[in-house]
């Protein structure tokens, strides 16, 4: 029996920001349907950024964080005559921004001693510098399906 089809649905806008990609991130970062706790962490974030990064956009900053963690190529497992291989495959927009910011989200909820919007704020500066442990899952990312390129030929 065929799956059924994923419907996309579109996402409004956030009301500080009027952006899409900003709207959906706070979502991801929404734990128990509880959107006012994490508008509140996401926009003190942006703020704490805003006073350590007086030169940029905050919005560079956080486009240029999701773009850096994105990842291009994943590995997929794939059984075949009884062996499993890990077959790199290229990542899709949507799958590439939803990792990138699960990603940021849960490097940031990692560490410790810090209250979550600071941890946020410094987890996507360190990302738009190129750094950080998203980015770092990012390049390890690429390095296994990098290593596992052999089996590219099973793909789908």
């Amino acid at each position: 029996m065929r799956k059924k089809r994923n419907i996309k649905r579109d996402i409004a806008p956030d009301n500080k920001y009027d952006n899409t990609l900003v709207a959906k991130f706070i979502n991801h970062l929404m734990r128990d349907g509880k959107k006012s706790v994490a508008q509140k962490i996401f926009y003190s974030a942006f703020d704490s950024i805003e006073k350590n990064n007086k030169g940029k956009d905050v919005l560079e900053v956080f486009d240029l964080a999701i773009k850096n963690a994105s990842p291009f190529v994943e590995v997929r497992s794939r059984r075949i005559g009884g062996a499993r291989y890990q077959v790199p495959r290229e990542v899709r927009g949507e799958r590439k921004i939803a990792l990138s910011m699960n990603w940021i989200i849960q490097a940031a909820r990692s560490q410790k001693g810090k209250p979550m919007y600071e941890r946020l704020a410094k987890e996507l500066l360190d990302a738009s510098k190129n750094e950080g442990v998203a980015v770092r899952k990012k390049e390890d990312t690429h390095k296994i399906a990098d290593a596992n390129k052999a089996f590219a030929h099973f793909g789908w």
